[in-house]
C-alpha cells in the first residue's frame, strides 16, 4: 500500500451578524517538491506557437478524433491554442470538419461561409446568428481570426479537394431548426412540409416558450410532443435519398442539414422535458445528442473522415475519471473514448490565476472578470508550483507520471457565469487528471476573451441560452 503525507484543513467561515458561523472540515492530500520536479521534467515548455508541440501531434498519430477542450469559455489563450492545433491538424493530418460546442444552425451560417456557399462576404457576418447569451462564447475575436483563416485556406485547395467544414452539435436551437426544417420541406416537398407542420404545431400552444413546454409536459399538464417529433425525423431519413434528389440546384448538404435539424428538435423536446426532472438526465441527454452528432457526421463525410471538437473540459474529458461519474453523469470524451478508443486523443487546458470573459448572471454582459490564483490541493496549484510559465504534458503511456496525476486532486472549471466568492463550491470538483485526459496544456497566467460586442440579443424565438442552466 502506498503512503501519503495528509492533513485535515479546518475553515472557519464568518457569516453576517446574526446568522450561525459554518466550520469546513476538509481532508487535503498536498504535493510535494519530488512530484512537482517529476511534472516539470516530463513535461514540455511551450513559449508560445512553436514546434515544442511536436510531442502532441506525435501522440495524436493517425488518430481520427481530436478532442480540445478548455477550462473557461472566456480565456484567449485557450481559444487562440486550439486554433493553432487545428488548423495545423488541417494542413498536415487531412482532418475535414471542426464540431464545436454551439448550436446547429447558427454554426451552418458559418459553415456555408467557409465552404463558399453562402451569401455572407465576410467572416464577421457568418457569426451573425451568434446572438443569445453567451454571444460571445462565438462571436469573439480568436474565432472570427479562426473562421478567416478557415475560408482562406479551403479557397486555397484545388477544385476537387474536399474542403474542411464547421459544425454544431448542441441542441437549444429547438425554434431555429424546426423552422429550419421547414424551410427545406416548403423547397422540395409541399406535401410533406405540411405533414411537418402539424406535427410540430403540437407545441402551437406554448407559443416561444419552450421551457414551458417542458414543464407542463413533464408535469402532466400538457400531452407530450414526443411522438410527432420523432416521426418526423423518421419520415425524413426513409425518404433520404428522394429528398436530397428533389431538386437539383439545392447545396449538396442541405438535406443532410434538414435532416440533422429534425434530430435537434427530437433530441431537444426530451431535453426540455428533462430540464424539470433530473439534472443528470438533461446533462446526459445534451452529451448524448452530441456524441450522436459526431456519429452523424462521420457518415456523412465518411468512414475515414477526422474531426476535430472544440467544447469545454466538463463535455470532453473523460467523465469516468471525474466525481461527475459518481453522480450518474456521462459526457461526451466518456463516450467517444468507448467508441473510438485510442484513434481518440481528449486534450484539456489548466490555467492557474489572469483574467477570463464570464457574466455574473445568466443573461448578463460580458465583463473581464479577475481569476482567483487556484487552490492549494489542486491540479492547476499542482502545475503552478513548477515555476514553468506554459507546458505541454503528455499523460498516456507515461506511466510515472500518471502515477502522480491519478491522484485524486481538485480541478477548476468555469463556465460562462463565475462567482469568484464561491468558487470552492461552484467551479471546482475532483478529478483523476490522467485518466481524464490522453494531454494537458497549462498555462499558468491568462487572458481575457476579446468578445465582439459585450451584450447578447434575446433570441426572438424564445430559445433558451446556450448551455442553460448547467453553464458549461
Amino acid at each position: 500500500m502506498k503512503k501519503f503525507a495528509s492533513y485535515w484543513r479546518v475553515e472557519l467561515r464568518l457569516r453576517s451578524p446574526g446568522q450561525p458561523s459554518h466550520v469546513h472540515w476538509e481532508f487535503v492530500m498536498p504535493f510535494d517538491q519530488i512530484q512537482v520536479r517529476a511534472i516539470r521534467e516530463n513535461s514540455h515548455p511551450v513559449t508560445g506557437l512553436d514546434e515544442n508541440y511536436a510531442p502532441l501531434f506525435d501522440l495524436i498519430g493517425n488518430s481520427r478524433f481530436v478532442l480540445i477542450g478548455e477550462a473557461s469559455h472566456g480565456t484567449h489563450e485557450f481559444y487562440r491554442t486550439r486554433a493553432y492545433i487545428t488548423k495545423r491538424l488541417i494542413r498536415e493530418k487531412g482532418f475535414r470538419a471542426v464540431a464545436v460546442e454551439a448550436d446547429w444552425p447558427d454554426a451552418h451560417r458559418v459553415n456555408s461561409y467557409v465552404l463558399g456557399r453562402g451569401q455572407d462576404r465576410y467572416a464577421l457576418q457568418s457569426l451573425d446568428d451568434f446572438r443569445r447569451f453567451p454571444a460571445w462564447m462565438w462571436r469573439n475575436s480568436d474565432v472570427l481570426d479562426f473562421v478567416n483563416w478557415l475560408r482562406d485556406y479551403n479557397d486555397s485547395l484545388p477544385r476537387e479537394t474536399p474542403k474542411t467544414a464547421f459544425y454544431g452539435m448542441d441542441l437549444y436551437s429547438f425554434h431555429s431548426s424546426s423552422r429550419a426544417v421547414l424551410d427545406y420541406l416548403d423547397k422540395v416537398d409541399p406535401e410533406a412540409a405540411r405533414r411537418a407542420r402539424f406535427r410540430y404545431g403540437c407545441f402551437e400552444q406554448f407559443g416561444e416558450d419552450i421551457q414551458a413546454y417542458g414543464y407542463a409536459a413533464t408535469f402532466g399538464l400538457s400531452k407530450a410532443c414526443e411522438d410527432e417529433v420523432v416521426v418526423q425525423l423518421i419520415e425524413m431519413s426513409r425518404r433520404a435519398a428522394d429528398l436530397a434528389s428533389r431538386d437539383g440546384r439545392l447545396d449538396p448538404d442541405e438535406f443532410f442539414t434538414a435532416e440533422q435539424n429534425a434530430r435537434v428538435v427530437k433530441n431537444a423536446e426530451r431535453y426540455y422535458r428533462a430540464m424539470f426532472s433530473r439534472r443528470i438526465s438533461s446533462w446526459n441527454l445534451r452529451d448524448r445528442h452530441m456524441a450522436e452528432t459526431l456519429d452523424q457526421l462521420i457518415s456523412h463525410l465518411g468512414a475515414s473522415a477526422k474531426i476535430v471538437v472544440w467544447a469545454h473540459n466538463s463535455h470532453l474529458g473523460d467523465a469516468r475519471a471525474t466525481e461527475m461519474s459518481n453522480q450518474g453523469e456521462l459526457n461526451v470524451g466518456q463516450l467517444v473514448r468507448e467508441k473510438y478508443g485510442n484513434r481518440s486523443v481528449l486534450i484539456g487546458f489548466t490555467t492557474y490565476t489572469g483574467a477570463v470573459t464570464a457574466a455574473s448572471n445568466w443573461d448578463g454582459p460580458a465583463e473581464q472578470k479577475q481569476v482567483r490564483p487556484a487552490l492549494s490541493d489542486s491540479f492547476e496549484a499542482m502545475f503552478h508550483a513548477t515555476h514553468v510559465p506554459a507546458f505541454l504534458t503528455v499523460l498516456r503511456g507515461n506511466r510515472f507520471l500518471s502515477g502522480i496525476l491519478n491522484q485524486e486532486r481538485l480541478e477548476r472549471a468555469i463556465g460562462v457565469v463565475y462567482l469568484p466568492h464561491s468558487e470552492r463550491v461552484s467551479h471546482y470538483f475532483h478529478a483523476r487528471l490522467a485518466d481524464q485526459f490522453d494531454a494537458v496544456i497549462h498555462i499558468d497566467n491568462t487572458k481575457a476573451l476579446q468578445p465582439l460586442e459585450i451584450t447578447s440579443q434575446p433570441e426572438e424565438a424564445g430559445e433558451v441560452p446556450e448551455t442553460y442552466p448547467s453553464a458549461i
